[in-house]
């Protein structure tokens, strides 16, 4: 696989994270302005994994999911953090933790990738945006 399509499946998975914990989160989550933001939070990574599917599929490469074991990681872990605390100040804190971690990820395959595709770099610093801003919003939930 080239580095354009690393990259893009790193947007692929980033945001596959994104959505899937979301969805998750959704059924949990009670505070009404807390899940509006959670539910355009999960609009623009699904935004992302379409757009990375796209480039992926228009330059003849498959994308690459997240590993059934690290969907079941993750539900487990979701499911271990919010089983004795439910509020939506410890629920921001895992989200502001997961789009930490895609934000330092995201720069390091920048770097990896300088020399990346100039559309898919741009989609790269795009996610890298978003989640900055998912993590200024989220601390006013703290």
């Amino acid at each position: 696989m080239n580095g354009n399509a690393e990259l893009l499946n790193f947007v692929y998975q980033n945001s596959q994270m994104g959505v899937e914990t979301i969805e998750q989160l959704l059924d949990i989550v009670k505070d009404k302005e807390f899940k509006e933001h959670l539910q355009e939070q999960y609009e623009g990574y699904l935004m992302f994994h379409r757009d990375a599917k796209e480039l992926l599929n228009d330059s003849g490469h498959d994308e690459k999911g997240l590993s059934a074991f690290e969907k079941i990681r993750t539900y487990l872990m979701i499911n271990i953090q919010t089983m004795m605390d439910q509020s939506t100040s410890h629920i921001a804190q895992m989200m502001i933790t997961g789009s930490t971690m895609g934000v330092t990820e995201a720069i390091q395959k920048e770097h990896d990738y300088k020399n990346a595709d100039k559309k898919i770099l741009d989609l790269m610093e795009d996610l890298q945006e978003f989640e900055e801003k998912n993590i200024k919003k989220l601390k006013k939930f703290l």
